[in-house]
C-alpha cells in the first residue's frame, strides 16, 4: 500500500508560479514512476507530467511543456511539480500518482495509487 499526500496548491495570478509537492509512504518509493495529473469539473482526468524512478527520464503533456518541471527527491520520498507561467486554463485539481512498474507513461490506467489532490486556481 502506498499513501500519497499532495500540498502546495493555491490561488495565483496568471503568469505566476507554484510548486506542488507529493509525499509518498513506502520503502520502495525510489523504484516507482511518479506522475501528476489534473482534472476540472466535467472533464476527464488529464496527464500532466511523469518522471522515472531515477529522475533521468521525464514526459510532459504538450500543454505544459516548457512551463512545468517535474522532479523527485528519493531521499525524501517526494515528487515535485514546478509550475511557471501559469495560465487560467491550468486551473484544476492536481493529483499525484504512482506506477510501480514500467517506464513513464501518459496512460492513467497504468497508475496504481493516487493522492487526494490539491486545488490550483489561476486568476486572469
Amino acid at each position: 500500500q502506498v499513501q500519497l499526500v499532495e500540498s502546495g496548491g493555491g490561488l495565483v495570478q496568471a503568469g505566476g508560479s507554484l510548486r506542488l509537492s507529493c509525499a509518498a509512504s513506502g520503502r520502495t518509493f525510489s523504484t516507482y514512476v511518479m506522475a501528476w495529473f489534473r482534472q476540472t469539473p466535467g472533464k476527464e482526468r488529464e496527464f500532466v507530467a511523469a518522471v522515472s524512478w531515477s529522475g533521468g527520464s521525464t514526459v510532459y503533456a504538450d500543454s505544459v511543456k516548457g512551463r512545468f518541471t517535474i522532479s523527485r527527491d528519493n531521499a525524501k520520498n517526494t515528487v515535485y511539480l514546478l509550475m511557471n507561467s501559469l495560465r487560467p486554463e491550468d486551473t484544476a485539481v492536481y493529483y499525484c500518482a504512482v506506477d510501480r512498474s514500467g517506464p513513464p507513461t501518459r496512460a492513467g490506467r497504468a497508475y496504481d495509487y493516487w493522492g487526494q489532490g490539491t486545488q490550483v486556481t489561476v486568476s486572469s
